[in-house]
């Protein structure tokens, strides 16, 4: 390698972050479902990395980003940066004598998780969790979440996954036909609520008739149950709430995978795998709930 300029600013995390997806997944444009930022910002920043570090750490070329001798001796380094880095992260959660566990899912399936917590922790367990509920999928592969619950199998290189079930739709409404319900009208969602598959499917089928919109899914669920109009929802929930019923079969294009996604390493950790399999053995206890089969009407 060339002489360093000892007077160039400390390379900073932030950046071998960024190095270490585009090593990782050979590219940039499959590391911006993990940094969450453009393959022209990643590319700058690598390019600023390479001028820091005074020679190139990639060969660029159509099929991807391939490291160069540098490149490689930095991702060695860079990992045992994150290594310590992960490391001061566990002691910094269990500096009171106990470890975190977050967990990631949508809405519905957090809410789900949260009403039977009793099967997922207890205190005993010398641990605490935290529910991290969104409608896009959280940066696992950065520690914004230990376990998440997803609809599909995991594509990022540094996650693993096992899948733990299925989940359907279908529309609900509610039992007393009255108001919206009796109109043929519908209940929709708002922001980023309505990004979800379900929400994009009743848009494209019943947009024309979407006359009362919330962006919480949970509020959306009151209006339906109160007679505001129909929506869909995911068999779990509809199916558990005595107030809605479903005038029609299962919507089968909505119907999803359901996985858990741990981080590669992480998953190892053994209140991480702990809490890991009690949510896999959960969701198989009540698979047939998630599938649609108990509904009685």
């Amino acid at each position: 390698m060339t002489d360093r300029n000892h007077a160039n600013p400390e390379i900073s995390w932030d950046d071998l972050r960024l190095f270490l997806d585009v090593a990782r997944l050979g590219g940039l444009s499959a590391a911006t479902s993990t940094t969450g930022l453009s393959a022209a910002t990643l590319g700058r920043r690598v390019s600023a990395l390479e001028a820091q570090i005074g020679e190139p750490l990639f060969v660029r070329s159509q099929t991807g980003y391939q490291l160069t001798k540098a490149g490689t001796e930095l991702l060695e380094r860079a990992e045992d940066v994150e290594s310590a880095m992960r490391g001061l992260t566990r002691w910094r959660d269990g500096n009171v004598g106990e470890r975190i566990v977050r967990i990631s899912a949508g809405s519905w399936t957090s809410a789900f998780l949260a009403a039977h917590i009793g099967e997922l922790w207890s205190v005993d367990d010398n641990m605490r969790l935290e529910f991290v509920t969104a409608y896009d999928k959280v940066d696992i592969g950065r520690r914004a979440a230990d376990i998440g619950i997803r609809s599909a199998r995991p594509t990022e290189a540094n996650l693993a996954g096992r899948k733990i079930g299925i989940v359907a739709h279908a529309i609900y409404s509610g039992r007393q036909v009255i108001n919206g319900v009796e109109a043929g009208l519908f209940v929709g969602t708002t922001g980023e609520a309505a990004n979800v598959a379900s929400s994009r499917w009743l848009m494209a089928h019943h947009g024309d008739r979407v006359t009362v919109r919330g962006n919480d899914p949970h509020s959306v669920k009151e209006m339906v149950a109160a007679g505001a109009g129909l929506s869909v929802f995911p068999c779990f929930v509809g199916d558990s709430d005595k107030r809605l019923v479903r005038p029609a079969k299962i919507i089968t294009e909505l119907t999803t995978e359901q996985w858990l996604v741990s981080h590669h390493e992480e998953r190892h950790r053994p209140e991480v795998r702990r809490v890991a399999d009690r949510i896999t053995a959960l969701m198989k206890q009540h698979g047939a709930l998630f599938r649609g089969e108990l509904y009685q009407g």
